[in-house]
């Protein structure tokens, strides 16, 4: 039955409009079989697709409107039902083609991946899993950034997920970030740019502030292509641009080449 509803469930390409079962979408990495644009995928396509088994890690976690934000029960209530997550982050251990790593996952289906405390504080469990096990981490980032219904707290996960980052990297641990789109807001500001190694989905939209708001604020014309990933690549941001299908292969080897250089030091 589920694979009925799955096969007759399809999905428009925002660049050129055509409908593709998603089914077949998932086979070709929810990239457009038509002109190869790429979907914006959930935390569950993300796990698949990188990870040979995963074992998750504080699912129950969920936010609570501890500000009494107008409409913020019924907003986390809707996002849950639409995303299938209970927050806008899993994180757990997996093995990508044998190397066991921390991966988080960020889901813009669930509040455009806003970053509250719940967000924080399950990224902040994962750098100090991490940590303790001495495993490396993988982190794919989406956000739209900060989650304006839980105000300074909401902030001061910027501040909480760097202190673990900066801990697991005193212990000479590896950590790499994948940006797709869109990251942006104070997620960028802080641990999506804090990796050891930075990769970038193509065309993926990476910044703080969006355009229109930097263009009147410095009164001048953007350049073409700006916070997308090629630019960033340009002007040194990011370290290299990796196509999904590549993107497990890729990461699979800096693992090995990290593993390899471990044991070289001892």
């Amino acid at each position: 039955m589920l694979e009925k509803l799955l096969k007759s469930k399809t999905k428009e390409c925002n660049k050129c409009k055509q409908a593709t079962a998603y089914d077949e979408l998932v086979k070709n990495n929810m990239i457009c079989p038509e002109c190869n644009a790429y979907f914006r995928m959930n935390s569950k396509e993300r796990i698949d697709l990188i990870c040979d088994n995963f074992t998750e890690y504080d699912a129950d976690l969920k936010s609570e409107n501890i500000l009494e934000f107008p409409n913020y029960d019924e907003k986390l209530s809707a996002a849950i039902k639409t995303s299938g997550d209970k927050e806008a982050v899993r994180y757990g251990i997996g093995e990508i083609e044998g190397n066991k790593s921390v991966v988080f996952v960020m889901n813009s289906e669930f509040m455009m991946g806003s970053m509250g405390r719940v967000v924080g504080e399950k990224i902040t469990r994962g750098f100090e899993l991490a940590t303790k096990e001495r495993l490396p981490i993988i982190g794919f980032t989406t956000s739209g950034g900060a989650r304006m219904q839980e105000g300074i707290f909401s902030l001061m996960q910027m501040a909480k997920v760097s202190g673990a980052v900066k801990r697991h990297k005193d212990e000479g641990l590896l950590y790499i970030t994948v940006l797709t789109d869109p990251t942006t807001g104070g997620v960028t500001a802080s641990f999506a740019m804090e990796g050891d190694i930075i990769i970038a989905e193509p065309k993926a939209l990476v910044g703080f502030a969006g355009a229109r708001v930097i263009e009147q604020t410095t009164g001048q014309k953007l350049p073409e292509g700006f916070q997308r990933s090629e630019f960033l690549m340009e002007h040194g941001f990011v370290d290299m641009i990796e196509k999904r299908e590549k993107l497990k292969y890729t990461i699979s080897n800096i693992l090995n080449l990290h593993k390899k250089s471990e044991v070289v030091s001892i």
